[in-house]
C-alpha cells in the first residue's frame, strides 16, 4: 500500500522515470504486486511517449498473473497506455480480449485515434460501442465531436449535438463538452453557430473563447476576433473569473487579428501585456506573432527591434520581417534579412 501510494503520486505528476524506478524497487524487495500497482505503473508508462518497452513488460506480467480477466480497471489502463503511445492496433487487440468492456475502454481507443487524426476510425469505435449497448459519456462525446471536426462530417456532427441535448447532458455541467462543440463548428467554418453554442454556455473558460477567437482569425475576420476578445475581458472583469485570463494562445490569435486589421494601438497594448507577463523569452510563437503583427502594420523598425530581442528565432520569425520589407518595396533590407 505504501509503495502504491508513492507510485500513484509520481504517475499523477507524469514523472515516468520515478514511477518505474519505484515499481522496480518494489519488485526487488519481493513484494506482491497487486492490480493497483499495475494500474498506477501503466499510467506512468502512458505519460512517457518515448518508451513503450516497459509498458509491454508490465502487460506481460499482467497476462501471466491472469489479472486481465478479473479487473476491468486494469484492462482499461492497458488500453489507455497503448492508445497514448499511438499503438492503436495493440490497444484494440487488448480491448477485444477484455471479457467486459465499458465506456472508459472505448473512449481510450477513440481518444487515441483522434490524437492520430484518424477521425473515421474514432467514429467506427463510437458506433461499435453503441452496438454493444454501452451508453456514451461526456468523454466519448468529446472524442466523437473532435472526430467529426477532423473529417468535416457536418451531418454526423449535428446529429451528435442533437443526441447530447436529447440525452439531457446539460452543457452547463461540462465545459469541456461545450468547448468541443464550439471547436467542431469552428473547424467547419460555422462561426455564427460556434458563437451561438458558446453564448448558451453559462460558464465559459479561456479554452472555449480561444476556440472561437482562433476560428475568426483563421477565416480572416480580424474585427470579429477582436470583438470576442473584448467581450471575454469584460466577462472576466464582471465575474472576477480567473479562468478567463488570456494565455499565450489568446495573445497569438489577437496579435494576428491586429495585423489583419492594422490595429497598431491594440497590438502595442498586447505587446506591453506580454512583456509584463514575461512570456516573450519563453515562447517563440508569441515572438513570431509580434514580429508579424508589426510587419503587417508597416512598423518595420519596431518589428526588427522585437526580432533582435527574441532569444530564439526560427524561419517563421525571419519570414515575417522579410515579407514586411518586400511588401513595402524595401528589397535591399529584405535581401539583407
Amino acid at each position: 500500500v505504501s509503495w502504491n501510494a508513492l507510485i500513484a503520486g509520481y504517475a499523477q505528476q507524469g514523472l515516468w522515470h520515478e514511477t518505474i524506478h519505484c515499481f522496480e524497487q518494489m519488485q526487488n524487495e519481493g513484494l506482491y504486486l497487486n492490480p493497483v500497482t499495475f494500474i498506477c505503473s501503466l499510467k506512468g508508462c502512458g505519460s512517457n511517449i518515448g518508451d513503450i518497452g516497459k509498458g509491454k513488460k508490465i502487460h506481460e506480467m499482467v497476462v501471466i498473473r491472469g489479472l486481465l480477466e478479473k479487473d476491468m480497471v486494469l484492462g482499461n489502463a492497458l488500453v489507455d497506455m497503448y492508445a497514448k503511445y499511438g499503438a492503436l492496433s495493440q490497444a484494440e487487440e487488448v480491448l477485444e480480449e477484455l471479457p467486459d468492456r465499458n465506456v472508459v475502454s472505448w473512449s481510450a481507443v477513440m481518444g487515441g485515434y483522434v490524437q492520430q487524426g484518424q477521425g473515421l476510425k474514432a467514429l467506427d469505435c463510437f458506433e461499435r460501442m453503441k452496438r454493444e449497448g454501452i451508453s456514451p459519456n461526456a468523454i466519448s462525446y468529446i472524442c466523437v465531436l473532435k472526430a467529426c471536426g477532423i473529417i468535416r462530417d457536418v451531418n454526423k456532427g449535428k446529429q451528435i449535438h442533437d443526441e447530447i441535448l436529447s440525452k439531457g447532458m446539460l452543457l452547463e455541467k461540462n465545459i469541456v463538452l461545450g468547448t468541443a462543440l464550439v471547436d467542431m463548428y469552428v473547424k467547419w467554418g460555422f462561426l455564427a453557430k460556434a458563437q451561438e453554442v458558446l453564448e448558451e454556455l453559462p460558464f465559459r473558460d479561456i479554452i472555449s473563447w480561444n476556440a472561437l477567437i482562433s476560428g475568426y482569425v483563421q477565416q480572416g475576420q480580424g474585427h470579429e476576433a477582436l470583438k470576442c476578445f473584448e467581450r471575454m475581458l469584460r466577462e472576466s472583469e464582471n465575474m472576477q473569473n480567473e479562468c478567463l485570463s488570456p494565455n499565450v494562445v489568446t495573445f497569438v490569435c489577437i496579435l494576428k487579428a491586429c495585423g489583419m486589421t492594422k490595429d497598431i494601438q491594440k497590438g502595442e497594448e498586447m505587446h506591453e501585456e506580454i512583456l509584463i507577463e514575461g512570456w516573450l523569452e519563453k515562447d517563440v510563437m508569441l515572438g513570431n506573432a509580434l514580429v508579424d503583427m508589426y510587419a503587417k502594420c508597416g512598423m518595420l523598425l519596431k518589428a526588427h527591434h522585437v526580432l533582435e530581442e527574441i532569444p530564439s528565432k526560427n524561419t517563421v520569425t525571419w519570414n515575417a520581417i522579410i515579407g514586411g520589407y518586400a511588401e513595402k518595396g524595401q528589397f535591399q533590407e529584405a535581401v539583407h534579412c
